[in-house]
């Protein structure tokens, strides 16, 4: 187990010291074995799970070597484009949710799952990729190639691509297969108190996805938010923390000021992230290649930051496979907003005059994981990628 220690996740080199508290990945609770109180934390079977769900998770970064965006004359994303690439790791969890399921783990062996190389298509570097950061900037009213971006103009820009998407192709056939809701606060979406999740808006959503076929579809909910002024208020850093242990988490767009990252788990009040500043050359991922070459999708570096330290403007995701998963998410997001002393970090409504009643949910661990300690120290998993990264500021448009 030592030498897994050392070859796996590089400790002789980082020195960074683990807790023995559970960790919550995007729903999933991994526990420390506790049969012997005495024993390194990083030596057991639940921080190995931890381990495998987190490198399973795709890892978008800067790419450098792409065609021109637009009519510009940018054939890299380097210091402007890190929350584009936050967003589409927390759209492409989605779709490994949906398509794969919340359990699927990457696999070295060839031929690769058919569903697997499809998603990273859609997220490739150029016009012909659905979700690339070309279709992104082409779709949001508040962004341009260069510029730097919030949380908030992401969510819109996601959901105006969505729209469009829909629009140009057959149900049957689409690249983002769910409904999206972007919840706010009020009709403009940014300033207003809590952002409000009505029900029969979700509703709406989904018939409109569906084209009137039917009530009810898989939806996205992207939820921006700002939670604080130069700094995140620590009353919600509990709330935060809590939305992990939901089914339905797909985490949070956020970071330090100026750096955006996608943070995928927590561990008390800290939060581990995949991060897109590292800068790697363009891939074309082929849908049909099933021999491609996927590393660069992948991390093996588990980086960590304190909570407190998080920039105030953020967005969470949620995604929910049907109605039941959709009521099961209302009843816990009903619990937290009741357990948030007047502060919580949303609302849900079944109209927008009537109060939806929240139901009752378990969030003990009793599964296995654990991680880290320390703001932004990093431990490197197998065969870490020692490149340089990059580190780029975005502001709430």
């Amino acid at each position: 187990m030592r030498r897994f220690q050392e070859r796996m996740l590089g400790l002789n080199r980082t020195g960074v010291s683990i807790s023995v508290s559970d960790i919550w990945l995007l729903g999933v609770c991994y526990s420390l074995s506790n049969e012997d109180s005495s024993a390194d934390p990083i030596q057991s079977h639940g921080f190995a799970a931890f381990v495998e769900d987190f490198e399973s998770k795709i890892l978008m970064t800067y790419r450098k070597g792409f065609a021109a965006v637009g009519e510009t004359k940018y054939t890299s994303d380097v210091n402007w484009g890190c929350m584009l690439r936050s967003s589409q790791m927390l759209v492409a969890q989605a779709l490994v949710i949906q398509r794969l399921g919340r359990n699927w783990r990457k696999s070295f062996e060839k031929p690769l799952n058919k569903d697997y190389v499809e998603i990273l298509h859609y997220f490739g570097d150029s016009e012909a990729s659905a979700f690339s950061i070309h279709n992104l900037l082409q779709a949001g009213k508040l962004l341009s190639a260069g510029s730097w971006v919030g949380p908030y103009a992401m969510c819109r820009t996601w959901e105006t691509l969505a729209q469009s998407k829909l629009k140009e192709t057959e149900l049957a056939n689409q690249s983002l297969p769910m409904a999206m809701y972007v919840v706010c606060g009020d009709e403009n979406g940014e300033r207003g108190g809590a952002p409000v999740l009505c029900i029969e808006d979700a509703s709406r959503h989904c018939r409109e996805f569906s084209r009137g076929q039917a009530d009810w579809t898989p939806i996205l909910l992207l939820v921006p938010l700002v939670l604080g002024l130069d700094k995140l208020n620590p009353r919600y850093i509990p709330l935060l923390v809590a939305t992990f242990t939901f089914p339905q988490s797909l985490g949070i767009l956020g970071g330090r000021p100026g750096v955006s990252t996608y943070i995928v788990a927590v561990q008390d009040d800290n939060a581990f992230y995949l991060d897109p500043h590292e800068v790697k050359q363009v891939v074309d991922v082929a849908r049909d290649n099933l021999e491609a070459d996927t590393s660069s999708y992948h991390c093996n570096i588990i980086r960590q930051i304190s909570l407190d330290l998080i920039d105030p403007s953020l967005a969470i995701g949620f995604y929910c496979r049907d109605k039941d998963d959709f009521d099961n998410f209302c009843s816990r997001a009903s619990e937290l907003a009741a357990q948030s002393n007047g502060a919580p970090l949303l609302t849900v409504t079944q109209s927008r005059n009537s109060s939806q009643p929240a139901g009752n949910y378990e969030t003990s661990c009793d599964t296995v994981g654990v991680l880290d300690d320390d703001p932004f120290n990093a431990v490197a998993t197998a065969d870490a990628d020692n490149s340089g990264t990059q580190e780029d500021e975005w502001q709430l448009l």
